[in-house]
């Protein structure tokens, strides 16, 4: 049974649950972080766009931001599935918390911060999943760089792959697979052809070779690396769980916070890919950062 309180227990140990413990453990705060060790981005091998990592391993990212976080003596790590979490109304006799199971065994905290993450829905198409990452991407920014300006396919999973494919022509040239998601109306063809979008509309068999489509009439088409739209959902069923507000995005629902990521249960914060429809690993950083800041304002001065 665990007897101490914590200011903090952080579910989640990524990018943005690293960052808010780095606040928090710089103000002096006693925090947990538990974690069971699924980032999202772990089938991908190269990191971009975050300023002094770029091209960076993030598994690498993320270990030596472990190792720095964990140099703060009031910070302590728990590798463990979270089972359940819930509002405490007297954990002492300061008032209100939290209680956090994890492998049977009791936290409690004064404050709850969901670092949970998202969980892509990939297209069921084969030879796609093993490559996800690696050669099928979701975020230009990310990954379209590094394809050199070869060619580039955007797989259809609804009508948002058609801003999907207006993006890519700057980083090459773009084959929209339309793969029977939708058919495109006459606006949008034209917006697609004056980007210089080629639309396939054979259905996608296969993914073969490095990213070559195999499409459901017999050619294979050859390409640089491939986009989807993946759709997302959470990670943990916590949130859901504690009745927490969400808010529904193009792909998948967020966490609904305020400016100082505090959600609609008060005490309880999230932050991260759970709790913003935008996901970069620069954005996951400064969103933990901004909720480390937004606890320690909360344990001073607010009562929940």
């Amino acid at each position: 049974m665990g007897k101490s309180i914590h200011d903090v227990i952080i579910i989640g140990g990524s990018y943005a649950g690293l960052s808010a413990a780095l606040q928090l453990g710089r103000a002096r705060r006693n925090v947990l972080v538990i974690d069971e060790g699924k980032r999202r981005n772990r089938f991908a091998s190269h990191s971009h766009g975050f300023l002094t990592q770029d091209g960076a391993d993030p598994a690498r990212i993320v270990a030596d931001a472990r190792t720095q976080v964990m140099e703060y003596k009031t910070v302590n790590w728990l590798s463990a599935r979270v089972d359940s979490a819930a509002r405490v109304e007297a954990i002492d006799a300061l008032g209100a918390g939290f209680e956090v199971l994890a492998y049977g065994q009791r936290h409690l905290a004064r404050r709850l911060l969901l670092a949970t993450g998202v969980r892509d829905i990939l297209p069921e198409i084969s030879g796609l999943a093993e490559r996800w990452g690696k050669a099928v991407f979701h975020c230009p920014y990310c990954h379209g760089y590094e394809l050199n300006q070869g060619r580039i396919g955007v797989i259809a999973g609804s009508e948002l792959s058609v801003h999907h494919a207006l993006m890519l022509p700057d980083w090459g040239p773009t084959t929209l697979l339309v793969n029977d998601a939708f058919e495109p109306n006459a606006e949008q063809l034209q917006n697609l052809a004056g980007r210089g979008v080629t639309v396939e509309r054979s259905p996608v068999k296969a993914i073969t070779g490095h990213a070559d489509i195999r499409l459901a009439d017999g050619p294979t088409l050859p390409f640089a690396g491939l986009f989807a739209l993946a759709p997302f959902e959470m990670t943990s069923p916590i949130p859901e769980e504690l009745g927490l507000d969400f808010e529904q995005g193009p792909i998948g629902s967020v966490i609904k916070t305020d400016a100082m990521k505090e959600t609609s249960m008060p005490g309880v914060f999230a932050c991260g890919d759970a709790a913003r429809p935008m996901a970069s690993l620069a954005l996951a950083v400064g969103d933990g950062n901004l909720a480390g800041a937004g606890l320690h304002r909360s344990l001073l001065f607010n009562k929940i």
